[in-house]
Protein backbone atom coordinates (compact mmCIF):
# COMPACT_ATOMS: atom_id res chain seq x y z
CA UNK A 1 0.00 0.00 0.00
CA UNK A 2 2.70 2.36 0.93
CA UNK A 3 4.32 1.93 -2.96
CA UNK A 4 0.64 2.44 -3.98
CA UNK A 5 0.51 6.05 -2.28
CA UNK A 6 3.75 6.83 -3.19
CA UNK A 7 2.98 6.39 -6.99
CA UNK A 8 -0.24 7.99 -6.53
CA UNK A 9 1.45 10.85 -5.05
CA UNK A 10 4.21 11.35 -7.75
CA UNK A 11 1.07 11.07 -10.59
CA UNK A 12 -0.25 14.35 -8.58
CA UNK A 13 -3.39 12.35 -7.28
CA UNK A 14 -3.55 13.29 -3.72
CA UNK A 15 -7.03 13.15 -2.72
CA UNK A 16 -6.77 9.43 -4.25
CA UNK A 17 -3.92 9.05 -1.79
CA UNK A 18 -5.34 10.49 0.87
CA UNK A 19 -8.86 8.37 0.46
CA UNK A 20 -7.51 5.00 -1.33
CA UNK A 21 -8.39 2.75 1.74
CA UNK A 22 -11.69 4.43 2.52
CA UNK A 23 -12.76 3.98 -1.03
CA UNK A 24 -11.29 0.40 -1.46
CA UNK A 25 -13.71 -0.39 1.54
CA UNK A 26 -16.64 1.32 0.37
CA UNK A 27 -15.84 -0.42 -2.89
CA UNK A 28 -16.05 -4.07 -1.30
CA UNK A 29 -19.22 -3.53 0.58
CA UNK A 30 -20.77 -2.04 -2.90
CA UNK A 31 -19.21 -5.40 -4.62
CA UNK A 32 -17.99 -3.18 -7.77
CA UNK A 33 -16.12 -4.63 -10.22
CA UNK A 34 -12.64 -3.42 -11.32
CA UNK A 35 -13.74 -1.60 -13.99
CA UNK A 36 -16.60 0.47 -11.76
CA UNK A 37 -14.31 0.51 -9.03
CA UNK A 38 -11.37 2.42 -11.49
CA UNK A 39 -14.22 4.77 -13.02
CA UNK A 40 -15.45 5.61 -9.91
CA UNK A 41 -11.81 6.84 -8.15
CA UNK A 42 -10.88 8.41 -11.24
CA UNK A 43 -14.06 10.42 -11.11
CA UNK A 44 -13.64 11.27 -7.78
CA UNK A 45 -9.91 12.79 -7.93
CA UNK A 46 -11.23 14.45 -11.50
CA UNK A 47 -13.86 15.93 -9.27
CA UNK A 48 -11.51 17.40 -6.80
CA UNK A 49 -9.24 18.57 -9.01
CA UNK A 50 -12.37 20.67 -10.74
CA UNK A 51 -13.51 21.82 -7.28
CA UNK A 52 -9.76 22.77 -6.44
CA UNK A 53 -8.96 24.27 -9.78
CA UNK A 54 -12.39 26.60 -8.95
CA UNK A 55 -11.39 27.14 -5.75
CA UNK A 56 -7.77 29.16 -7.11
CA UNK A 57 -9.76 31.09 -10.07
CA UNK A 58 -12.38 32.41 -7.06
CA UNK A 59 -9.33 33.02 -4.86
CA UNK A 60 -7.36 34.91 -8.03
CA UNK A 61 -10.18 37.26 -9.07
CA UNK A 62 -9.75 38.96 -6.00
CA UNK A 63 -13.30 39.25 -5.26
CA UNK A 64 -14.55 41.40 -2.29
CA UNK A 65 -16.48 39.11 -1.00
CA UNK A 66 -18.29 35.56 -2.26
CA UNK A 67 -21.93 36.23 -3.43
CA UNK A 68 -24.64 33.67 -4.86
CA UNK A 69 -27.63 34.68 -6.45
CA UNK A 70 -29.68 32.50 -3.69
CA UNK A 71 -28.64 35.17 -0.89
CA UNK A 72 -29.58 37.82 -2.80
CA UNK A 73 -33.53 39.74 -2.23
CA UNK A 74 -35.26 39.90 -5.46
CA UNK A 75 -37.67 41.82 -3.87
CA UNK A 76 -36.01 44.62 -3.07
CA UNK A 77 -36.05 46.41 -6.57
CA UNK A 78 -38.85 48.00 -7.61
CA UNK A 79 -37.59 47.09 -11.00
CA UNK A 80 -35.44 44.38 -12.21
CA UNK A 81 -35.72 41.43 -14.95
CA UNK A 82 -34.90 38.39 -13.02
CA UNK A 83 -35.50 36.02 -15.72
CA UNK A 84 -32.63 38.03 -17.91
CA UNK A 85 -30.08 38.06 -14.93
CA UNK A 86 -30.52 33.97 -14.54
CA UNK A 87 -30.28 33.82 -18.08
CA UNK A 88 -26.88 35.32 -17.35
CA UNK A 89 -26.29 33.02 -14.79
CA UNK A 90 -26.11 29.88 -17.38
CA UNK A 91 -23.20 32.28 -19.02
CA UNK A 92 -24.12 31.79 -22.29
CA UNK A 93 -23.22 35.20 -22.94
CA UNK A 94 -19.81 33.87 -23.13
CA UNK A 95 -20.33 31.20 -25.40
CA UNK A 96 -20.97 32.69 -28.89
CA UNK A 97 -18.24 33.99 -31.32
CA UNK A 98 -18.15 37.41 -29.38
CA UNK A 99 -17.90 37.25 -25.69
CA UNK A 100 -20.82 39.62 -24.78
CA UNK A 101 -20.31 42.27 -22.39
CA UNK A 102 -22.84 43.02 -18.97
CA UNK A 103 -23.83 46.23 -17.74
CA UNK A 104 -25.56 46.18 -14.30
CA UNK A 105 -26.78 49.99 -14.39
CA UNK A 106 -28.84 51.49 -11.48
CA UNK A 107 -28.25 53.84 -8.01
CA UNK A 108 -26.19 52.69 -5.51
CA UNK A 109 -26.98 50.09 -3.06
CA UNK A 110 -29.43 47.87 -5.44
CA UNK A 111 -27.13 44.79 -5.59
CA UNK A 112 -25.47 45.89 -8.56
CA UNK A 113 -22.02 44.50 -7.35
CA UNK A 114 -23.50 41.36 -5.61
CA UNK A 115 -25.29 39.83 -8.87
CA UNK A 116 -22.45 40.39 -10.91
CA UNK A 117 -20.02 39.30 -8.40
CA UNK A 118 -22.49 36.11 -8.47
CA UNK A 119 -22.32 35.77 -12.05
CA UNK A 120 -18.79 35.97 -12.00
CA UNK A 121 -17.91 33.10 -9.51
CA UNK A 122 -20.79 30.97 -11.33
CA UNK A 123 -18.28 31.41 -14.35
CA UNK A 124 -14.91 30.61 -12.35
CA UNK A 125 -16.88 27.45 -11.43
CA UNK A 126 -17.15 26.61 -15.02
CA UNK A 127 -13.51 27.09 -16.39
CA UNK A 128 -13.54 30.80 -16.67
CA UNK A 129 -10.56 32.95 -15.94
CA UNK A 130 -11.68 36.27 -13.70
CA UNK A 131 -10.36 39.39 -12.55
CA UNK A 132 -12.76 42.09 -10.61
CA UNK A 133 -11.09 45.33 -9.45
CA UNK A 134 -12.80 48.88 -9.01
CA UNK A 135 -12.65 51.39 -12.15
CA UNK A 136 -10.88 53.55 -10.15
CA UNK A 137 -8.03 51.29 -9.08
CA UNK A 138 -7.88 50.13 -12.63
CA UNK A 139 -7.47 53.35 -13.90
CA UNK A 140 -4.30 54.03 -10.91
CA UNK A 141 -2.68 51.29 -11.47
CA UNK A 142 -2.44 52.25 -15.34
CA UNK A 143 -1.52 55.53 -14.91
CA UNK A 144 1.29 53.97 -11.91
CA UNK A 145 2.29 51.18 -15.18
CA UNK A 146 2.85 54.64 -17.72
CA UNK A 147 5.00 56.58 -15.18
CA UNK A 148 7.42 53.07 -14.71
CA UNK A 149 7.32 52.06 -18.49
CA UNK A 150 5.12 49.00 -17.64
CA UNK A 151 2.08 50.27 -19.55
CA UNK A 152 2.45 47.73 -22.45
CA UNK A 153 2.40 44.82 -19.63
CA UNK A 154 -0.03 46.07 -17.21
CA UNK A 155 -2.64 46.48 -20.54
CA UNK A 156 -2.04 42.39 -20.89
CA UNK A 157 -3.18 42.08 -17.46
CA UNK A 158 -6.65 43.55 -17.96
CA UNK A 159 -6.52 41.90 -21.28
CA UNK A 160 -5.49 37.88 -20.01
CA UNK A 161 -8.66 37.19 -18.17
CA UNK A 162 -11.46 35.47 -19.80
CA UNK A 163 -14.11 37.99 -17.76
CA UNK A 164 -12.85 41.48 -16.73
CA UNK A 165 -14.97 43.12 -13.86
CA UNK A 166 -15.30 46.54 -13.41
CA UNK A 167 -16.93 47.55 -10.64
CA UNK A 168 -18.34 51.36 -9.67
CA UNK A 169 -17.37 52.89 -13.12
CA UNK A 170 -18.88 56.80 -12.54
CA UNK A 171 -18.95 56.87 -8.39
CA UNK A 172 -15.59 58.99 -9.05
CA UNK A 173 -14.44 61.06 -11.82
CA UNK A 174 -12.17 60.01 -14.23
CA UNK A 175 -9.03 62.31 -15.97
CA UNK A 176 -8.87 62.76 -19.41
CA UNK A 177 -5.54 60.60 -19.37
CA UNK A 178 -7.47 58.06 -17.30
CA UNK A 179 -10.42 58.06 -19.76
CA UNK A 180 -7.94 57.20 -22.54
CA UNK A 181 -6.09 54.63 -20.73
CA UNK A 182 -9.56 53.01 -19.58
CA UNK A 183 -10.06 52.91 -23.17
CA UNK A 184 -6.83 51.73 -24.13
CA UNK A 185 -8.20 48.37 -21.53
CA UNK A 186 -11.57 48.19 -23.21
CA UNK A 187 -10.32 48.38 -26.89
CA UNK A 188 -8.16 45.45 -26.35
CA UNK A 189 -10.85 42.96 -25.10
CA UNK A 190 -13.06 44.17 -27.49
CA UNK A 191 -14.81 41.16 -29.37
CA UNK A 192 -12.25 38.74 -27.40
CA UNK A 193 -13.04 38.96 -23.68
CA UNK A 194 -16.02 40.10 -21.70
CA UNK A 195 -16.33 42.74 -19.99
CA UNK A 196 -18.66 43.01 -16.60
CA UNK A 197 -19.26 46.37 -15.00
CA UNK A 198 -21.59 48.46 -12.52
CA UNK A 199 -22.33 51.66 -13.02
CA UNK A 200 -24.33 54.49 -11.36
CA UNK A 201 -24.77 56.63 -14.60
CA UNK A 202 -26.88 55.91 -17.52
CA UNK A 203 -25.30 55.50 -20.48
CA UNK A 204 -26.43 58.96 -21.78
CA UNK A 205 -24.13 60.60 -18.73
CA UNK A 206 -21.14 58.73 -18.92
CA UNK A 207 -19.36 62.35 -20.74
CA UNK A 208 -19.75 63.43 -17.26
CA UNK A 209 -17.37 60.82 -15.84
CA UNK A 210 -14.97 60.79 -18.14
CA UNK A 211 -15.12 64.61 -18.36
CA UNK A 212 -14.80 64.24 -22.58
CA UNK A 213 -17.92 63.00 -24.96
CA UNK A 214 -16.14 61.52 -27.56
CA UNK A 215 -14.01 59.53 -25.26
CA UNK A 216 -17.04 58.28 -23.17
CA UNK A 217 -18.40 57.35 -26.59
CA UNK A 218 -16.25 55.55 -28.08
CA UNK A 219 -16.05 53.08 -24.75
CA UNK A 220 -19.44 52.89 -24.86
CA UNK A 221 -19.52 51.71 -28.15
CA UNK A 222 -17.01 48.66 -28.09
CA UNK A 223 -18.86 48.00 -24.63
CA UNK A 224 -22.16 48.15 -25.82
CA UNK A 225 -21.55 46.53 -29.76
CA UNK A 226 -22.15 42.97 -27.28
CA UNK A 227 -23.58 43.81 -24.28
CA UNK A 228 -26.88 42.59 -22.14
CA UNK A 229 -27.55 45.44 -20.12
CA UNK A 230 -29.54 44.82 -16.04
CA UNK A 231 -31.16 48.03 -15.33
CA UNK A 232 -32.01 48.29 -11.98
CA UNK A 233 -34.49 50.74 -9.74
CA UNK A 234 -35.62 51.14 -5.94
CA UNK A 235 -34.60 52.49 -3.41
CA UNK A 236 -30.71 51.65 -1.69
CA UNK A 237 -30.28 48.98 0.67
CA UNK A 238 -28.19 51.08 2.94
CA UNK A 239 -31.15 53.35 3.59
CA UNK A 240 -31.47 52.99 7.01
CA UNK A 241 -33.79 55.34 9.63
CA UNK A 242 -31.40 58.07 11.22
CA UNK A 243 -31.40 57.80 14.90
CA UNK A 244 -31.05 61.08 16.61
CA UNK A 245 -29.02 61.15 19.35
CA UNK A 246 -30.07 63.72 22.35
Amino acid sequence: MDTLKQNLDYLGLSYLRDEFESLLADAAKKNMSITDFFKSVIQTEVAYKQQRAAERRIAQAHFPQNKSLENFDWNHPSKINVEHVRFLATLKFLEGEYKNNVAFIGLPGLGKTHLMISIAMAACQRGYSVMFETAANIVNRLHAAQKTGELIKTLKYYTKPDILCMDEIGYLPIDNQGANLLFQVVSSRYETGSIMLTSNKAFKDWGEIFKDATVASAILDRILHHCEVITIEGKSYRMTPKIKIK
